[in-house]
């Protein structure tokens, strides 16, 4: 004959005392009250697993917080799933990571996670740059959206308006760096797929264009502009020495002075401040290390060689020759980028070697192996070039209207 078991009341199961063992509390069913040496009571369900069919146990909650009439409720829920063949311990399980997928899990948080992995790739300007795109074009609509429940239709039409605007460009690298982000989701296991990986084929395609740079020819033009410009004097500066280091804007901006090494004459950039994460030396010549000494009074006591005016203790802006060379009526002509151009143009003019150019640029070659084995930046061979490099730019300068010019010329107080 099958045990009766008599069902608890809440006066029994307040009076329980703790024993030395762990010790078990009826209440038929398979519900139960589990009380610990430490007088803690806690209501357990032991069922048979739907399909498994082994026995396993369902914790409830503890009492007194679960009262005897919320645990049998409780017990009744799972004993309907258990007759539907769902386990109710698989079941609550989804549902926490169904709930912590849209607590936690949502688009500001996992693009988050992915940019802390991402900028120790990047360099720091370049990161800037990234978060800034995130923050003023996708976060105000996107932010608590779930990860899973991103789609290409909600991404397209917060990229439309965009794309109406004409900045083709900003919505090429959204739609690129979404897609790394997606990407991350996925690996990570938190999205079954990337909805994003077309989503490039629905805006038009910005057109191709070389960034804005002088003809050789034009250097002399350049340089007049330069010393009649109503501009800081550490912005001249910037600007001249950006033109002769060949540096990208943000390596030049960013140049501290504990970089530069006077007595060896050289310049070297760490691997976190380059694009292609290598370690980059220039050779200075008399004109750099002219520029040098005009900016020394400014800042030789602080970090950077090209403080930023509001907050010295910081780089100026990457974008500071920039818009000099707008407001210098070059826009559309000349970016600071172009610069680099220009140099280039001009040394390959003059029949210099292509690997010293592109060691000068400090670009990296696109055959990887041929890459990895030719480790050398051939520093040596390259100083004559960038001594005929800053001579012809003082030449273009008539020798009097450069930074770097030696007969008492006077940049503008900043």
């Amino acid at each position: 004959m099958a045990k009766i078991t008599t069902r608890l009341n809440d006066k029994e199961i307040k009076n329980s005392k703790p024993r030395e063992k762990e010790y078990i509390l009826s209440d038929g069913e398979g519900l139960r009250v589990r009380v610990k040496p430490n007088g803690s009571k806690l209501w357990l369900l032991n069922y048979k697993h739907p399909i498994k069919g082994n026995r396993a146990n369902l914790s409830l909650g503890s009492y007194p917080h679960l009262s005897l009439a919320n645990a049998r409720k409780n017990a009744f829920d799972a004993k309907e799933l258990i007759a539907q063949g769902i386990d109710p311990k698989e079941h609550r399980d989804q549902k926490k990571s169904e709930e912590k997928a849209i607590t936690e899990h949502t688009f500001f948080n996992i693009t988050s996670e992915w940019f802390e992995l991402k900028k120790h790739t990047i360099t720091e300007n370049y990161a800037e740059d990234i978060w800034r795109s995130f923050v003023l074009h996708v976060f105000p609509k996107l932010s608590p959206t779930p990860i899973s429940q991103v789609t290409a239709p909600i991404v397209i039409d917060i990229l439309r308006p965009i794309e109406a605007k004409g900045s083709l460009e900003t919505v090429k690298r959204l739609t690129q760096r979404m897609n790394e982000v997606m990407d991350y989701a996925v690996n990570c296991g938190l999205a079954p797929s990337n909805p994003l990986s077309g989503i490039k084929a629905a805006f038009k395609k910005p057109k191709k264009e070389n960034m804005a740079a002088l003809k050789p020819d034009e250097l002399p033009e350049l340089m007049v502009a330069i010393a009649n410009a109503s501009i800081k004097r550490t912005t001249r500066c910037l600007i001249e020495w950006q033109l002769h280091t060949m540096t990208r804007p943000a390596e030049a901006a960013g140049a501290k002075w504990c970089e530069i090494d006077l007595e060896a004459k050289v310049w070297t950039i760490p691997p976190e401040r380059m694009k292609k994460r290598r370690e980059h030396r220039i050779s200075l010549t008399d004109q750099t290390i002219a520029i040098l000494s005009t900016i020394q009074p400014i800042s030789g006591h602080r970090e950077y060689v090209f403080p930023s005016d509001r907050d010295p203790q910081k780089p100026c802006n990457s974008q500071t020759a920039n818009m000099a060379l707008k407001r210098m009526g070059f826009a559309g002509r000349l970016v600071s980028h172009g610069l680099r151009s220009l140099a280039s143009t001009t040394l390959n003019e003059q029949g210099f070697e292509p690997d010293l150019i592109e060691a000068a640029l400090a670009h990296v070659d696109d055959n990887q192996v041929r890459s990895a084995y030719n480790r050398t930046d051939y520093l040596e061979r390259r100083i004559p070039m960038m001594i005929w490099w800053s001579g012809h730019i003082e030449e273009a300068a008539n020798g009097s209207l450069s930074v770097t010019g030696f007969k008492g010329f006077k940049v503008l107080a900043g």
